[in-house]
């Protein structure tokens, strides 16, 4: 459950930290960094509980990032600026924006009332996108996007997408139909009516022998997938403990999702046309985290749990 620390009435603003020794998230009061050149302040609006989040607040990404001291949780969200650093363009106060967080040492991140943010990782919301589901968008599509540009052009083209029903999979079903690969998801038959709505001509639920020409892999199954490529295919994961490995000339793509405006804009546009489609699995306030931990960590959600400061 989350632990609820220091509550002096809300003078500072309460954000979700990950605390030595501690194997749940804490929800506490936080001091905001000062706005350096470059940087956002931003009133929060809603963000993602995705499962790097638990994680980082359960302890294996603490180890595995050398993190000592106590850190801010929350990789991806909508919210509206309160104030610009010095050297900021393109932003404005009371601008709504959706951004990523991908500072692990932050002592205040997404999950929070307010945050700070580099404006290099925010992007303006369209009008027309609720600003509630597009915290789903940041991280999620960001990462499916930067996934298929490791596989090159679709060029007539076969891609299979791994976990085609999750947040990164869907998306990037949406996004690899929409550049005109042809796109199979592997997910459960239960899952078949989104997956086609998302753009894949057909859903699998077994892997086949060398079928495809690359692979996006949502599903994190690295090493599994690499026989349902053809030879001299292309693989691209997520960063994994058990990472796939070069065979038969499949090139191998291993991404840790970066933050990029550009991308992050397109995305953006591409929800509020209506190709990508934004799945909430539940909201909560901030101060109930705990339930959205809880879903997320257990799996099979389906969507993005949402924390509402």
């Amino acid at each position: 459950m989350v632990r609820l620390d220091n509550q002096k009435g809300n003078a500072m603003p309460l954000a979700l930290v990950s605390k030595p020794g501690t194997p749940e998230p804490v929800l506490d009061e936080v001091s905001l960094p000062e706005l350096g050149r470059g940087d956002l302040r931003v009133r929060v609006t809603a963000a993602s509980v995705d499962p790097v989040d638990t994680l980082f607040a359960g302890g294996p990404a603490r180890t595995i990032f050398g993190l000592t001291g106590t850190v801010g949780l929350g990789w991806s969200f909508t919210g509206v600026v309160t104030a610009t650093g010095a050297g900021v363009t393109g932003f404005s106060v009371g601008d709504r924006i959706a951004a990523t967080h991908t500072g692990v040492t932050a002592p205040v991140r997404a999950h929070a009332e307010e945050t700070v943010v580099a404006a290099k990782a925010a992007a303006p919301l369209p009008a027309g996108l609720d600003p509630v589901a597009a915290a789903t968008l940041p991280i999620n599509a960001l990462t499916a996007t930067q996934l298929l540009d490791r596989l090159g052009p679709a060029e007539d083209r076969s891609l299979l997408v791994t976990g085609a029903a999750g947040s990164v999979g869907g998306y990037a079903v949406a996004l690899a139909a929409n550049a005109g690969w042809s796109v199979t998801g592997l997910a459960r038959e239960s899952d078949r009516a989104f997956v086609l709505r998302a753009g894949a001509g057909d859903l699998i639920t077994r892997l086949p022998e060398r079928s495809f020409d690359a692979v996006v892999d949502g599903a994190v199954l690295h090493g599994k997938v690499l026989g349902a490529i053809r030879d001299n295919g292309a693989f691209a994961g997520v960063t994994s403990a058990t990472p796939a490995t070069p065979e038969r000339g499949i090139e191998v793509s291993v991404v840790s999702v970066q933050p990029n405006t550009a991308q992050l804009a397109d995305v953006l546009a591409l929800a509020a046309s209506g190709v990508l489609e934004p799945r909430v699995a539940g909201k909560v306030p901030l101060t109930e985290a705990a339930t959205a931990y809880r879903k997320v960590a257990g799996g099979g959600q389906r969507g993005r749990w949402l924390l509402l400061p």
